[in-house]
């Protein structure tokens, strides 16, 4: 029985079982987009954190002339349902542009799915009485639940998800990745915690222009996905991490909480500390754990969050996943570990550990202007304010 447990967990027979994913993130406050040689270098660099069962990469920017499309990523497990999966899409939408998603034949990447993506507009007489992304959100739960062999793995405007089973060096190479540009990138290297490999189970997560790459695991997840059941999400995916993308799509977008506030709810903090605050801080913590107690996300878990114009970090209550932090001029850094951020930015001046539940934030400000060490210089007059 030993023997079969560890077939199951090291299926590659090597000299060691990880049980850590490895994630990143880098944005440039000054909304310039960049490749992503450094996310892609800092990835590998964390190569020991992942066995090869999961890589995958998010770019927001990246399709300049279809900012205003939502662009669909979907991986045809069964390429025969393609052609009902588009003529499904002409029906629901208008459908402004398909292409297969370039690729080239990468080692270590076998047998992957047909992957396509879409650039799509909301047909307003289609969608009476909600909001286009609710529409959207409603389409996406619809193919994911019922289009056989097909799956929408990114939703969102002028950003994408790339990811497949693999090392994410290799997923980076089978994507081609450095064809593309974006002022947000974020990356996850991952070990499976209690669900298989496969091309639709690897991170990023994503819902709209939500994503999220996880390390650790949310031991909450049955009550965190009944929740989300009532208000529309549906978990397809099999694995845990989805609960965090369609959390904070449903805390940020639907019911319009600033992201600080959805970090203070997906990682509270304790009643005993909730004791000692000042009244209006204990005030609003306690009333946020009673309307919002079934998403407190339990587990050990260390998240990066993408979201048009802007990155959060953010791990559990008592930091049992790491990240670090890390700032020079316009660019923040995110990571696992301390070491890919310094293989990627030697000279980098200012790094820090954020404190358990405690969510680091990058924020794209036009016109702003920044030290050496990352810190906001000068904010003009059509620049957001900036949070960390």
């Amino acid at each position: 029985m030993r023997s079969e447990i560890r077939d199951l967990s090291n299926p590659y027979h090597d000299d060691k079982v990880s049980a850590a994913c490895a994630i990143f993130g880098m944005i440039d406050r000054s909304g310039q987009c960049v490749s992503g040689d450094s996310v892609i270098t800092a990835i590998t660099n964390m190569h020991e954190r992942g066995n090869g069962l999961g890589g995958g990469f998010a770019i927001y920017g990246l399709y300049p002339g279809y900012e205003a499309c939502y662009a669909f990523h979907i991986l045809y497990m069964n390429p025969d349902s393609r052609e009902a999966m588009e003529e499904h899409l002409r029906r629901r939408f208008r459908l402004v542009m398909g292409e297969e998603i370039p690729t080239r034949p990468t080692r270590g990447v076998v047998n992957p799915p047909l992957l396509w993506r879409y650039f799509l507009t909301v047909n307003t007489k289609l969608s009476p009485g909600y909001g286009e992304d609710d529409y959207v959100v409603d389409q996406v739960m619809e193919i994911n639940r019922e289009r056989t062999g097909a799956f929408v793995i990114s939703s969102g405007k002028n950003m994408g998800v790339f990811k497949g089973v693999g090392f994410p060096e290799q997923i980076a190479e089978f994507f081609r990745l450095d064809d593309y540009a974006g002022y947000l990138w974020t990356a996850h290297a991952r070990f499976p915690t209690n669900t298989t490999g496969w091309w639709g189970g690897a991170h990023p997560f994503d819902i709209l222009d939500c994503t999220v790459v996880h390390n650790g695991e949310i031991s909450s997840y049955g009550i965190n996905r009944r929740y989300l059941e009532m208000y529309g999400y549906e978990c397809t995916m099999e694995t845990d991490t989805e609960v965090l993308a369609y959390a904070i799509d449903l805390l940020v977008r639907r019911h319009g909480l600033p992201i600080e506030i959805a970090a203070t709810v997906l990682a509270p903090p304790l009643w005993s500390e909730i004791e000692q605050e000042d009244a209006e801080a204990a005030r609003l913590h306690t009333l946020l754990r009673q309307v919002y107690p079934s998403l407190l996300m339990n587990g050990p878990f260390a998240i990066i969050v993408g979201r048009t114009g802007e990155m959060m970090g953010l791990t559990d209550r008592i930091r049992l996943r790491p990240m670090i932090a890390a700032a020079k001029g316009p660019v923040l850094y995110l990571s696992s570990e301390e070491a890919a951020i310094h293989l990627v930015c030697p000279d980098i001046q200012n790094t820090w550990t954020p404190l358990g539940g405690e969510p680091v934030i990058g924020r794209v400000m036009p016109g702003a202007t920044f030290t050496s060490a990352g810190e906001v210089e000068h904010v003009s007059a059509d620049a957001e304010v900036a949070t960390r």
